[in-house]
């Protein structure tokens, strides 16, 4: 068995192969960026070693440092985990040619699985159905043009190395393909250092089912079943489930041999998921993820076995623990990914210091997460904070239990997506098994707006208690106390939007009544404050919440919502200082990739002019207005800060600035 093991890689993933090395007595070394100098998995480590820089290509995908970082430290393996160096075949060799073993398939395999062209072409010659398009060698902008307008539409565009949908486009209409193209070029190389394409016709709403399949060096391939992985945003999975649901079992049959057939054709070995498109009828290969999935934790779930230990016995020459017909699977399982970003707001990314952090337990609950409290989540990687699994005997109980423990998930100081993933599992579409990869473009569930009365009194109440007063100080209490007038407390909070103004009625010091907006007041009962939680009985109904606050603002968690108070003083308005108009700001730190303007230049409304990359991902400033561009404040490859102004955009009728 491996001795010591060096994880090339950071937060949640980390984290749980630290997890089961540590059950193992395996030593554990972790790497880390500057951005992730006090993270968690380092914390977690019994040693670790710094990598260099923020941005990834100066750290975790700089081969030569991790090579380095596992001398330094005496490691005899890596485990490269997820994403960043995990499919890349020349860091299996590099590691051979090291005499250091790598926890995963050969080079051979990676690379013969790493090319989306390559594969297809080879999974065609085996047999395996496969989506028709282009896989051409002639990589030309020009050429993979003329390609595309020869097919029919509409076509997804793919980076044909790499995975994790980073850089795909889709493509509906002929005057899309041309830019579709440039900007799937662009991040191709940017994330992946490969500029090749690869064009297929687009299944609009297919279902994305994968088959985890395992091989040892002693000639023994076997599946452990597949997982349904179709809640998806921009191509990254949200909630993936295993088994899949409502798969006629001779179509599951057969995807299971196809998997199969796919692993033995490369010489496989170690731990792959093989993915295929279902589009109700027949399946289609995908691509092979030649490493271990985010979503393996609900194999794990259902087969009640520990992948990373079986990635690690593999990887010590040892044969696979089970045969196929030991195999055997129990229950359904359904993991969610939480994320720090804004689904109101398309998703945007968020970044910045975990104020709160709840994770949380129960019955046939896990969490695999890379987070705590305190923690700071950097904006130079994705959003991943972690994960959350349920299991249970049947499906529709472990969506329900994990819509339950998604509601006790509290997370204050960025924006995460919990509450919307439970609102998904909550959804018809998704019981129903009605959903596809298209579900959250087409109809993503809508987040209540409004503000629940006892949402706000229980805000003020919270507001209103003397936190860190000694108990029973009476310059401390806020009763609303004054001679001869009644005892009322008035307080303004903003909510979703919405100023709300409550006033709470005492008598002899107790709370007795609240009133928000004009309404007449409520009779409140046994009204109590803690370190943590607020509770309260109003018309006959027991409240009960938890808050934790995020500098001035509350954030109150009831009964599956999570609410931010934040108290305003009237008098404050006179002070604030309007913002200067027609400055376009960036809503979170990133890197300029492309600059469509000049100081200048006439533009349209909706036309693009700047694109920023922030957690691996792309995100387009376009004009609000048409107008006429008088600034630009930044060019390609300079980082932003959040809130920095980018461009200056005067309007359509309005002079532009000198400058």
């Amino acid at each position: 068995m491996i001795e010591s093991l060096l994880v090339a890689n950071r937060g949640e993933i980390a984290c749980r192969i630290f997890r089961t090395a540590r059950r193992l007595g395996i030593r554990t070394i972790a790497v880390y960026s500057d951005a992730d100098v006090g993270s968690r998995h380092v914390r977690e480590a019994d040693s670790a070693v710094r990598l260099g820089p923020a941005p990834a290509r100066e750290s975790y995908l700089d081969a030569a440092r991790i090579l380095a970082a596992a001398r330094a430290s005496g490691a005899r393996a890596i485990h490269p985990g997820y994403g960043f160096l995990s499919e890349n075949a020349a860091v299996a060799a590099a590691c051979e040619a090291a005499g250091l073993t790598f926890v995963g398939p050969r080079a051979a395999s990676i690379e013969a699985m790493g090319s989306k062209i390559l594969a297809k072409r080879r999974m065609a010659e085996a047999g395996v159905p496969v989506l028709p398009g282009y896989s051409g060698s002639e990589q030309s902008l020009e050429a993979l043009e003329a390609a595309a307008r020869s097919l029919p539409l509409p076509l997804i565009i793919k980076p044909a190395a790499g995975g994790g949908g980073k850089g795909m486009q889709i493509v509906r209409t002929a005057t899309e393909i041309a830019p579709a193209l440039k900007a799937a070029r662009r991040l191709a190389e940017s994330a992946f250092a490969d500029g090749a394409l690869l064009i297929e016709r687009y299944l609009a709403a297919p279902r994305h089912l994968e088959v985890q399949v395992f091989a040892d060096t002693h000639g023994h391939t076997v599946h452990l079943g597949e997982r349904d992985c179709s809640i998806q945003r921009r191509h990254q999975k949200l909630i993936e489930e295993a088994p899949a649901p409502q798969v006629p079992e001779d179509v599951r049959a057969r995807l299971r041999a196809a998997a199969i057939v796919v692993a033995r054709a490369v010489d496989y070995v170690g731990a792959g998921t093989v993915e295929f498109l279902f589009d109700g009828r027949e399946f289609y290969f995908m691509e092979m993820n030649t490493r271990l999935q985010v979503e393996h934790t609900v194999t794990e779930a259902v087969t009640g076995l520990d992948l990373v230990e079986w990635q690690l016995r593999v990887a010590s020459g040892e044969p696979l623990p089970l045969n196929q017909d030991e195999v055997v699977l129990r229950g359904h399982a359904i993991e969610a990914r939480v994320c720090a970003e804004d689904p109101a707001h398309g998703y945007l990314p968020s970044a910045g210091r975990l104020s709160h952090l709840h994770w949380p337990q129960g019955d046939g609950v896990r969490v695999d997460a890379g987070f705590e409290g305190g923690d700071t989540v950097p904006d130079s990687y994705d959003s991943l904070l972690g994960k959350v699994i349920a299991w249970a005997p049947g499906r529709d109980e472990a969506c329900a239990r994990l819509a339950a423990a998604l509601d006790h998930t509290d997370i204050a100081g960025v924006r995460s997506n919990e509450r919307f993933l439970a609102q998904v599992l909550r959804g018809a579409e998704f019981r129903e098994v009605r959903h596809s990869i298209a579900l959250l473009d087409s109809a993503p569930p809508a987040a209540p707006t409004e503000v629940p009365e006892g949402a706000a009194v229980l805000a003020a109440l919270v507001l209103n208690e003397p936190h860190g007063a000694a108990a029973g100080d009476p310059w401390a209490a806020r009763d609303g106390f004054s001679p001869n007038l009644p005892a009322q407390v008035r307080l303004q909070l903003r909510c979703a939007g919405a100023l709300i103004p409550v006033a709470l009625d005492y008598r002899d010091g107790r709370l007795v009544a609240a009133r928000t907006g004009e309404g007449a007041p409520v009779a409140l009962a046994a009204p109590q404050v803690t370190g943590d939680g607020a509770a309260l009985q109003v018309a006959g109904m027991h409240l009960n919440a938890r808050y934790a606050f995020s500098g001035a603002t509350l954030h109150l968690w009831l009964e599956g919502r999570h609410l931010e108070f934040v108290p305003e003083d009237p008098r404050d308005a006179e002070f604030q200082a309007s913002a200067a108009t027609g400055g376009l700001t960036t809503p979170l730190p990133g890197v300029v990739v492309s600059v469509a303007v000049r100081a200048g230049d006439t533009v349209a409304s909706g036309a693009t002019l700047m694109v920023i990359e922030a957690m691996k991902m792309e995100h387009t400033i376009t004009a609000p207005y048409a107008g006429t561009v008088s600034a630009v404040h930044f060019a390609p490859g300079e980082r932003v800060s959040e809130g920095a102004a980018l461009i200056e955009l005067a309007r359509g009728d309005e002079p532009a600035p000198k400058a």
